[in-house]
């Protein structure tokens, strides 16, 4: 191993800096983190146990799980069990919560129970952003990702998969039937009468399953958008950009300031098209920053006339594609993407290179 650089020996004994402070930079985001949590009043914000109780068994202060939570939102950490671990291990949340190692139930239930209040927390950053002239720039950007719920994709049900997983049920009874009719046909055995038993156990189980799904179904009609999710009610089942995938979850609404990337305001949705949400968003992040007009940039899954038009009226100017709904191309013809305008003689240029005046290309449907 000579030549290379070499680490220290395993059984060395080390002698770790007196203070954990020796071991976090100035410049560490976590001393914001912490400058942050602790200016805020967190009681008129909205959490509970910000005052002890007299009694009982001390609880964590709401401020050291918040700073955790903000870390793990930093660092990526999701879980709570993660964050679990990574309260254990990691020097910079050791610094951040003094030692402290909150188990997971705390830290999910710290999460469940102040939604409401981290999204105050949420408005007084970005308040903070602009007093610090980090938000200047009227432009964002809106874009939406599909978040998955605890909800499993066998938990949730919409007509399809009603009459699909009926048609299963019943498939699966017809062996059942048949295998009962050919043992009526057999002299009765012992073997015999316990095989048509269990047979006639089985197919019990399935027509049970059958009501249960015809209880499901006159549920699932009777909700607004005739789909519903038996663990997680709000959840809905939305398709991804992965052929013929779907996901039982959100679809979380975000508006990026475009010069320092911040999240301005960001909106959980259960509708999985993202065409009705540019006009809110626009308008919700307008009021965020305080301009009287903003920019805003999405893809072209948020076109819609309706939308661009309430962004306009709001003051708010969008910038996106329009998207290709010609079925031209399906049926082998040229779209009108492939056509090029030309403004000096007031025509178009055909793939084939020839010229032609507007008059003739729209009588012609080109």
């Amino acid at each position: 191993m000579r030549r290379f650089v070499e680490g220290v020996d395993r059984g060395q004994t080390t002698l770790f800096p007196e203070s954990l402070d020796d071991w976090v930079d100035e410049n560490n985001p976590v001393r914001v983190i912490d400058t942050f949590v602790d200016a805020l009043d967190l009681r008129a914000l909205g959490f509970d146990g910000v005052v002890p109780e007299a009694t009982g068994r001390p609880l964590h202060h709401p401020a050291v799980l918040l700073k955790l939570y903000i870390y793990g939102y930093l660092d990526r950490v999701q879980s709570s069990r993660r964050f679990e671990r990574e309260a254990g291990r990691n020097v910079e949340l050791m610094w951040l919560t003094g030692r402290l190692a909150p188990d997971h139930k705390t830290i999910a239930n710290f999460r469940r129970d102040s939604g409401r209040a981290i999204r105050q927390v949420c408005a007084q950053f970005v308040t903070l952003c602009r007093k610090l002239g980090l938000l200047n720039t009227a432009s964002v950007a809106i874009d939406g990702s599909k978040f998955k719920a605890i909800n499993n994709r066998d938990k949730n049900f919409t007509r399809a998969k009603v009459e699909r997983r009926r048609a299963q049920i019943e498939e699966s009874v017809a062996p059942y039937l048949r295998q009962l009719d050919t043992a009526d046909r057999h002299d009765p055995t012992d073997a015999l009468a316990a095989r048509t038993a269990r047979l006639k156990e089985k197919t019990a189980k399935l027509e049970e399953e059958m009501q249960r799904l015809a209880a499901v179904e006159a549920e699932m009609l009777a909700s607004p958008e005739q789909q519903i999710s038996l663990t997680d009610p709000d959840a809905r089942s939305m398709a991804t950009s992965g052929r013929g995938s779907e996901v039982v979850g959100y679809n979380v609404q975000v508006a990026v300031e475009t010069e320092h990337h911040l999240i301005v305001v960001h909106e959980v949705t259960n509708d999985g098209c993202d065409r009705a949400q540019l006009a809110a968003m626009g308008k919700k992040a307008k009021a965020v920053l305080e301009v009287e007009t903003l920019d805003a940039v999405a893809d072209r899954g948020y076109w819609g006339s309706e939308e661009i038009l309430a962004c306009d009226q709001a003051g708010v100017t969008v910038t996106l594609p329009k998207p290709m709904t010609s079925g031209a191309k399906a049926d082998g013809r040229f779209g009108k993407q492939d056509f090029v305008y030309l403004p000096d003689e007031d025509a178009y240029r055909c793939p084939a290179g020839e010229n032609s005046s507007t008059t003739t290309t729209t009588s012609s449907g080109g």
